[in-house]
């Protein structure tokens, strides 16, 4: 078994469900940090702060770590914007639909939001989302805009079964313009090749771990790291067996992995 230098791994499903603790999950995150091996947590949720997420793996689940630990689409976003205008977004305007933690980090990054003729639109989950906002992104993008899409989840698990995910707003966008958004979360490579950026890392010294082989190991795949998938969410082995492109490795447990 070959051994990683740094981990990128996926929270719900992973390191717990819902409100659902994993406790090999928080063991798995304490031998990390007992042997100072470097990892980011790489969710596809645009809706909270790293700071929120957290504060949710404290308070919640009793898991330790730091905000720069937490990486998002819309950091992935900021990182992508910022690659295609020569490292600063000072000046260039944004018209979002989304919630407080893509907002934060576009707005961080030095960009004004704008509803005429912005930029960019940039695309997430907004659980306010209304026809108006609809309505300024489509004109937006139809007028020249940039269309940008955090990531392409359709639903969401919650108490209540499957909800729409940000895929779901963004198709609507999508099919309004006639024009498909530049794809940034899971499974697309390039939040996985700016989450290594962070690392300082290569993509052959790196572990992607998960439990959703159509976000979280197609990234990997995408990206040509090596994956880990753990059987505690989405997926199911029977399924996965199915695929022309295996995980790396496949797991029941993260008790079951040694780093």
């Amino acid at each position: 078994m070959k051994s990683y230098s740094a981990y990128l791994i996926d929270l719900d499903g992973t390191i717990y469900r819902g409100r659902e603790k994993i406790p090999a999950a928080r063991r798995f995150v304490q031998r990390l940090q007992e042997k100072q091996i470097p990892f980011l947590f790489l969710t596809n949720n645009t809706t909270k702060t790293p700071e929120a997420v957290a504060e949710n793996l404290a308070n919640n689940h009793d898991i330790h770590v730091r905000p720069d630990q937490i990486y998002t689409p819309s950091l992935a976003t900021v990182s992508y914007l910022k690659a295609k205008n020569h490292g600063d977004l000072h000046g260039k305007t944004v018209f979002v639909i989304g919630e407080i933690g893509l907002l934060s980090a576009l707005l961080g990054a030095g960009m004004t939001l704008e509803v005429e003729h912005p930029d960019y639109v940039v695309v997430g989950l907004d659980y306010d989302v209304t026809y108006h906002k609809f309505e300024l992104a489509t004109l937006a993008v139809r007028s020249g805009s940039t269309f940008i899409g955090t990531n392409a989840d359709k639903n969401l698990p919650n108490e209540r079964g499957l909800v729409p995910g940000a895929g779901s707003v963004i198709s609507l966008v999508e099919h309004a313009t006639q024009q498909r958004a530049t794809y940034i979360g899971k499974p697309e490579s390039i939040i996985v090749h700016a989450a290594l950026a962070v690392l300082g890392k290569e993509a052959e010294d790196v572990l992607i771990v998960g439990d959703n082989y159509d976000t979280d190991i197609r990234a990997g795949i995408n990206a040509k790291t090596d994956t880990l998938l753990v059987y505690t969410g989405v997926s199911k082995p029977e399924v996965v067996a199915q695929e022309e492109v295996q995980p790396t490795y496949e797991i029941n447990s993260l008790d079951e992995w040694t780093l």
